[in-house]
């Protein structure tokens, strides 16, 4: 498991699949100095 991420810490550099096609990188392309990420599994 990957250390936890604490208050003022900064979110590691990941590159995610969209559902759709195409790529995300994080944090890269948030152009905003501040987000809100939420990661939902689906259906299993």
């Amino acid at each position: 498991m990957s250390d936890k991420i604490d208050k003022g810490g900064q979110f590691p550099d990941i590159e995610l699949n969209i559902v759709g096609g195409g790529r995300l990188r994080l944090p890269a392309d948030i152009d905003t100095s501040y987000a809100f990420i939420l990661f939902y599994r689906g259906h299993w």
